[in-house]
Order: structure tokens, then C-alpha cells, then sequence
């Protein structure tokens, strides 16, 4: 009984082990670099999650995405050289801020365009509303005078 007991707490124990592999741990010589490692992956965006960053993400390749940007930076660059490297490996859609281009401004426009539109549409709705309430008023009120005297 007691070699059966050994033998599990030794696989649970090799178990556990495995949790302490998968986690990261990002050592910097300064807070500044580690304030901006984790902005920086705060603002990339995993390519194989739909709308996550890659902090959040426990895709593989989210892990290879804070592993390079770790690595970057201890290289000595810049933020915006990071996002521009991430960018033109993994293309605009890796940074949460894309550009504004022929392909993205209607992105920008185009919200624009409808609120535009919602305006216009209220305003004439109302225009519209106001005037046929006050030409009933107007015969109400001067059937009401008529039909004084």
C-alpha cells in the first residue's frame, strides 16, 4: 500500500511540474522596460484569436509573440519599432490602432457617414411632425373660434 501511495504522489507531483514549464517569467534591468513590455502586449493583438491580445492569449502563438517582444526590447528598441517588426511579420492586423489608408478608411468614414445620416433623419422626422401638429392646431383652433360666435 505504501509503494501504491508513493507511486501516485510521485505522478501528481511530475504532473504539477509541468504547470511551472508553460509560465513565462520576463526579468528587466529597469521598470521602464517592463512598463513597456506590458503595454506593448497590451496593444498586439493575437493572430489566432479573434479579438484577443496576446497578454490574455494562451495560444502558442501568443506565447512566441511575448517571447519576441521580450527579446526586442532587450535588444534596445523602441515601441514603435516593435510594433513596426510585429507589422510587417504579421501585417496591421497584429496592432489594435490600425493606419488610416485606402483600405482602412472606410473603417473611419463610414460610422460617420451613418451618424450623418441618423441626424438628418431625426431632423426631418421632427420637421415634418411639428408642422402637421401645428396646421391640426390651427383648424382646431379656429373651428373653435367659429363656432363661438
Amino acid at each position: 500500500m505504501k509503494g501504491f501511495s508513493f507511486l501516485l504522489f510521485s505522478f501528481l507531483f511530475g504532473l504539477s511540474l509541468s504547470v511551472f514549464a508553460t509560465e513565462d517569467k520576463f526579468y528587466f534591468e529597469a521598470p521602464e522596460q517592463q512598463a513597456l513590455f506590458f503595454e506593448l502586449t497590451k496593444e498586439l493583438r493575437c493572430p489566432k484569436c479573434q479579438n484577443q491580445n496576446i497578454a490574455d492569449s494562451d495560444a502558442m502563438i501568443a506565447i512566441d509573440l511575448k517571447r519576441k517582444v521580450y527579446q526586442l526590447l532587450q535588444q534596445g528598441q523602441t515601441k514603435e519599432e516593435v510594433i513596426d517588426f510585429m507589422k510587417q511579420r504579421y501585417g496591421d492586423f497584429v496592432y489594435y490602432q490600425p493606419p488610416v489608408n485606402s483600405m482602412t478608411i472606410w473603417l473611419w468614414l463610414l460610422p460617420l457617414f451613418f451618424i450623418c445620416i441618423a441626424i438628418a433623419g431625426i431632423v426631418l422626422g421632427r420637421k415634418r411632425q411639428v408642422s402637421h401638429l401645428d396646421d391640426e392646431k390651427l383648424k382646431k383652433a379656429k373651428a373653435l373660434l367659429e363656432s363661438d360666435e
